[in-house]
């Protein structure tokens, strides 16, 4: 009897963070780039009273055996990098990546971080960066006076400068990917960091192989499905409370076998 209190307990608490996953998926529906995760759980040890194979008699064996189960545990939040929704903008410094491929972003400590959210920005420097002023690498500076800025698919920025006619190149963007997407660490703000489950950055020119293209004027949504998410958070609130009815239901067989006594 005490064995399902525990294993109930388990699945409470299963749910309880496979809705915090869920919680923190629906905040960021809005969310540019943003990544939705899936919680992934395990079956815990089992019990073995009666071994599978073990002898009946001198000419037959059990063919299951008696094995109980003792709960559940978290296995793994995956990251899902499916391809969000490309939404217009008409800015021209917002760039939407088609494909695989993140851009490169140099924090503050001085380290390379990696993101999805396109929504460039400049600085008081004419640097591109992003919304929080980390800069792009490599790094890009738009001119003072510079119009008609174009980004282009390969991630050649262009624009015109002063009284000019014609473009100027000013600079390239470059992607970079990995070998694992889902082995990043998600540092917030739209940023991910390389891990040794990641793999090592290979950097590249959008349009390359393995690389994806750049969209000017747009950004890349959450890849979050509002619906999706809904029909989760009804089944892991029905979850949460059968698992709790289970330790409900243990308690009071228990308390009908004190009665007898």
């Amino acid at each position: 009897m005490i064995r399902s209190l525990w294993t109930g307990t388990t699945g409470m608490h299963a749910q309880q963070l496979n809705i915090d996953v869920i919680a923190n998926n629906l905040a960021n529906v809005s969310t540019t780039g943003f990544k939705k995760s899936k919680a992934d759980f395990q079956d815990l040890l089992y019990q073995t009273m009666k071994v599978p194979g073990s002898q009946t008699s001198a000419d037959t064996e059990s063919p299951t055996g008696i094995l109980i189960g003792l709960g559940v545990k978290p296995a793994a939040v995956t990251k899902v990098f499916s391809q969000g929704d490309l939404i217009l903008t008409e800015n021209e410094l917002d760039i939407a990546i088609e494909g695989d491929g993140f851009l490169q972003v140099e924090i503050p400590n001085g380290d390379t971080s990696y993101t999805r959210a396109g929504a460039l920005k400049r600085d008081s420097n004419g640097r591109l960066t992003t919304s929080d002023g980390y800069p792009i690498i490599p790094a890009i500076t738009i001119p003072d006076g510079a119009r008609e800025i174009t980004i282009s698919e390969t991630g050649i920025v262009s624009a015109i400068i002063g009284d000019d006619t014609d473009s100027t190149e000013i600079g390239n963007l470059e992607l970079a990917g990995f070998t694992n997407n889902a082995g990043l660490k998600a540092q917030g703000k739209n940023l991910f960091g390389e891990t040794a489950a990641s793999g090592t950055a290979t950097i590249g020119t959008p349009g390359d192989d393995g690389f994806g293209t750049l969209l000017q004027t747009y950004l890349e949504g959450s890849n979050v499905n509002i619906v999706e998410e809904m029909a989760n958070m009804i089944t892991t609130q029905r979850a949460y409370e059968i698992n709790s009815k289970t330790i409900q239901t243990s308690d009071e067989m228990m308390q009908t076998t004190n009665n007898l006594v």
